[in-house]
């Protein structure tokens, strides 16, 4: 584990799937239960670690954790076990009129899930502020798609099902051509 982390709602969502305990019977991405398992456990390491979980100020990535979860879900009660151990790192987040994140202009047209530039914007302020962090996922391959961009401007990323990350990619790439 790293130090600190802007957690995509992919993992948040998946990981409660995947709970043994009490799986959320909602749709996730992906829907191979093993897979689900796996984001679970790397949800819960993080959990268990000292890692920090960057959120911005203003509450806008915790609202889209909650769009889908609650506070009976194994993704909100990391947020919370987070707060009660004070391993939550606030940073500000500049939005637009439309509520999106605010990006550099360099970084902007290639990041086109207009939902995901908060994450982006919430990860660049961590970067700032505390010198470290990166961008967990699992679901969501659009990721993928932006790494090379967001390496240029300093952002790591951590694919928690990374084979099938780049499998799914790959499958949109070819589908795109064809």
């Amino acid at each position: 584990m790293k130090e600190r982390y802007v957690v995509d709602t992919n993992v948040l969502i998946a990981a409660s799937t995947g709970d043994p305990q009490d799986p959320k019977d909602i749709d996730a991405t992906p829907e191979d239960l093993s897979l689900r398992l796996q984001v679970f456990c790397w949800l819960d390491e993080f959990r268990a670690s000292p890692s920090h979980l960057v959120l911005d100020e203003v509450g806008k990535i915790l609202k889209e954790y909650r769009n889908k979860l609650d506070e009976q879900d194994f993704g909100i009660q990391l947020v919370i076990h987070k707060w009660s151990t004070s391993a939550i790192d606030n940073v500000s987040v500049e939005y637009d009129a439309n509520g999106h994140g605010c990006l550099p202009d360099t970084l902007a047209p290639t990041i086109h899930d207009r939902e995901d530039r908060k994450m982006v914007a919430a990860c660049l302020a961590a970067l700032v502020t505390h010198g470290s962090c990166l961008i967990a996922f699992a679901g969501d391959s659009d990721w993928i798609d932006w790494e090379e961009a967001l390496h240029q401007h300093g952002v790591e990323l951590e694919p928690i099902i990374e084979d099938w990350a780049r499998r799914k990619y790959d499958e949109k790439q070819k589908n795109r051509r064809a």
